[in-house]
């Protein structure tokens, strides 16, 4: 066989090759997700055990409770890794939520770590965030924002209330100094109807989840009780 024969069968056997070598990497990668996927649903299932929750690999329709970002934007919505249970009295979900937006080559995956903690009552839309946790997308649909006494916390947060004065009358000194500590300000944060809630980037994190429970704790005890009057809920019979 002379070089150039060698060399064809060089290039032949190559071109064969890459497909099956391709094809190898991409089932790699689908049994390493699977593995991953299952390894983190045993973490979550045994926190749950330990703590009286209880765990749902999987919920297309849960997202559709909420409607304000990171909810009710891109495709391909779900909420996974969800924990069902109770914190400071309150019913309380955790979830990894994921979706996409854009198409083609400009397709992005978006994946947010959600807690919420249900509120005694309704309350109006109050939203607190930091640039890239949503309040950038509030800035393009003329979001207001809201500045307090405090500089700190203006620099650090971004306020929109559904009504002035209840932002004024929710967010108090003593909540403003809560919301400056490090276990907050990595967080988006909003009053959402009966809710309270918080998100920030990546999957669940269980050693995160306790101490964001906390940062909504903090927000609910923050309300003032004539807030809570005036919406309907007299905490003193509650």
């Amino acid at each position: 066989m002379n070089d150039g024969s060698v060399a064809v069968a060089g290039v032949s056997a190559l071109v064969v090759l890459i497909p099956v070598l391709a094809l190898a990497v991409i089932v790699g990668m689908v049994v390493y997700s699977v593995r991953r996927t299952k390894q983190r649903l045993a973490m979550l299932g045994q926190w749950a055990a330990t703590t009286g929750w209880v765990l749902v690999p999987r919920d297309r329709d849960l997202p559709l409770r909420w409607n304000k970002y990171p909810f009710g934007v891109g495709d391909s919505r779900v909420a996974a890794e969800i924990l069902y249970g109770t914190w400071s009295g309150s019913s309380a979900i955790s979830l990894t939520y994921r979706f996409t937006t854009g198409s083609g080559r400009d397709r992005t995956s978006h994946v947010y770590h959600v807690v919420t903690l249900a509120l005694p009552a309704y309350l109006p839309e109050l939203t607190i965030t930091r640039d890239g946790l949503g309040a950038k997308v509030a800035k393009l649909v003329g979001g207001q924002d809201l500045h307090f006494e405090s500089d700190d916390f203006n620099r650090t947060w971004r306020v929109e209330a559904a009504e002035p004065k209840y932002g004024y009358d929710v967010i108090t000194p003593r909540l403003m100094e809560r919301l400056l500590q490090p276990d907050a300000v990595q967080l988006g944060l909003r009053i959402d109807g009966t809710d309270v809630m918080c998100w920030a980037v990546g999957a669940t994190p269980i050693e995160e989840l306790a101490p964001r429970l906390e940062v909504l704790a903090a927000i609910r005890a923050a309300v003032p009780t004539f807030v809570w009057r005036e919406h309907g809920y007299d905490p003193g019979n509650g």
